[in-house]
């Protein structure tokens, strides 16, 4: 069995520390005649960049890149506590 990607270590991840899903978000550049494409992810209230960009066709390198960032950053962190919504009387 393959290894899961990185947007699948993230979510796990998430889903573990009882925070919310990670949010992506995919942003366009355009560079002379091309278009240059890059993603932002935001996890527990942090946003992270890719760390580069990407033709067209490869959009889903560039989730896989930002999901790498976020997911060190996470792992580098103690695990956050959940967040959670208490309703009053």
């Amino acid at each position: 069995m393959a290894n899961p990607n990185w947007q699948t270590k993230l979510q796990d991840t998430c889903r573990g520390y009882q925070i919310a899903a990670p949010t992506f978000q995919i942003v366009s550049d355009r560079r002379g005649g091309r278009t240059a494409w890059s993603s932002t992810v935001t996890v527990y209230g942090s946003v992270h960049s890719a760390r580069f960009w990407y033709d067209g066709k490869h959009v889903n390198n560039a989730k896989e890149d930002a999901a790498e960032v976020a997911l060190t950053w996470l792992r580098q962190r103690p695990a956050p506590l959940p967040i959670t919504i208490r309703a009053t009387r």
